[in-house]
């Protein structure tokens, strides 16, 4: 089993900065790919942001050129820095991460529990 715990959430005013951090941890021998998803109130949940093992990155449209993320492979943690947020970036932010528990095993797919971002004067 793996524990996907967020944090970094919380009120910030448009134009701001918050950075997103995600811990993995639990039965983890490799983490594959690692990403950021968001869901406003209302809304489907969706896709912001996704890091692969290479390094490669895909973001939302909404979110280019606004938001980084990263990853530190020896801590198992993926981040999200996020710049000049606008009130539509408000909604709660989930980590997902795909990993194995050892060479042999099945590739499962965790998320967190969620951190809420609220973009607002």
């Amino acid at each position: 089993q793996v524990q996907l715990v967020e944090s970094g959430g919380g009120l910030v005013q448009p134009g701001g900065s918050l950075r997103l951090s995600c811990a993995a941890s639990g039965s983890i021998f490799m983490i594959g790919a690692m990403g950021w998803y968001r869901q406003a109130a209302g809304k489907q949940r969706e896709l912001v942001a996704v890091i692969r093992t290479g390094g490669s990155t895909n973001y939302a449209d909404s979110v280019k050129d606004r938001f980084t993320i990263s990853r530190d492979n020896a801590k198992n943690t993926v981040y999200l820095q996020m710049n000049r947020l606008k009130p539509e970036d408000t909604a709660v932010y989930y980590c997902n991460a795909d990993s194995i528990a050892s060479p042999i095993s099945r590739e499962v797919n965790s998320w967190g529990q969620g951190t809420q971002v609220t973009v607002s004067s």
